[in-house]
């Protein structure tokens, strides 16, 4: 189903009434949103940074317990330089500048992919941001970062082929719980929403298996006008589904 802008919806089930315990985001309609303004895709990330802070502010009392956004793709290196360059800079900005409230707010930073990959001056800032957050439990911000979904599989099957090679376990052992403790996001629930902005149908090799049995929410509404209301929105169209789960 694909949302068009809402204002403020009804109330929505908190986590521990069957609610969105984590909800993905594919933040996407920054450069269209900068186009349609005449402005430069730089402007529309920045906007897109904006509603980054709305909606760390307003997922916990929305019953949200895990929030992943999908920051930086690894296919995303194949933009112009110059954009990939302004993508990093907001990133190191965005950490620098809201760190402090995140960990005051009760925020824990996360981060999932091949982000130790990055600019070691940034992989130092994120993992100073890791470790002054570590503690706090109010929610769980996880940024997707130099991420792809295919690159996750395969580097949980490799791990699990060493230890089969090394002895430590067989391949008749592997199932599904065990593949999903090798993915970077096994600390965590799967996603119960993925939403994408800007009206896209496709995941964009965003969270392949663990959005299996994920509800798929579309809205048109692009990512820098995103906000708390539109973020309800989203929540009470979950509220309306029944998850079977593969069942009747």
């Amino acid at each position: 189903m694909t949302l068009a802008p809402a204002p403020l919806a009804a109330p929505v089930l908190g986590a521990a009434d069957g609610g969105v315990r984590h909800l993905a985001i594919i933040m996407d309609g920054n450069g269209r949103w900068a186009q349609r303004r005449r402005l430069p895709r730089i402007a529309g990330h920045r906007a897109g940074v904006e509603s980054v802070r709305r909606v760390v502010e307003a997922a916990p009392d929305l019953g949200i317990e895990v929030l992943t956004l999908y920051a930086f793709s690894s296919e995303n290196w194949k933009r112009p330089a110059d954009e990939v360059s302004d993508l990093m800079g907001l990133l190191r900005h965005y950490v620098r500048s809201e760190i402090k409230d995140l960990h005051r707010n009760g925020v824990r930073l996360e981060f999932i992919g091949n982000w130790r990959a990055l600019k070691p001056d940034l992989v130092a800032l994120l993992e100073e941001a890791r470790a002054l957050t570590v503690n706090n439990r109010k929610l769980t911000l996880v940024m997707a970062l130099n991420y792809g979904g295919q690159d996750e599989v395969v580097r949980a099957a490799r791990s699990l082929a060493a230890d089969v090679a090394s002895g430590l376990i067989t391949a008749d052992a592997i199932d599904p719980e065990m593949f999903a403790s090798r993915l970077d996001t096994c600390e965590w629930p799967a996603p119960d929403v993925v939403l994408r902005t800007s009206g896209e149908m496709r995941l964009s090799n965003f969270l392949l298996w663990q959005s299996a049995y994920a509800e798929i929410v579309i809205t048109e509404t692009l990512w820098p006008d995103f906000d708390a209301a539109a973020l309800a929105a989203v929540l009470a169209e979950f509220a309306t589904r029944e998850r079977r789960f593969g069942g009747r």
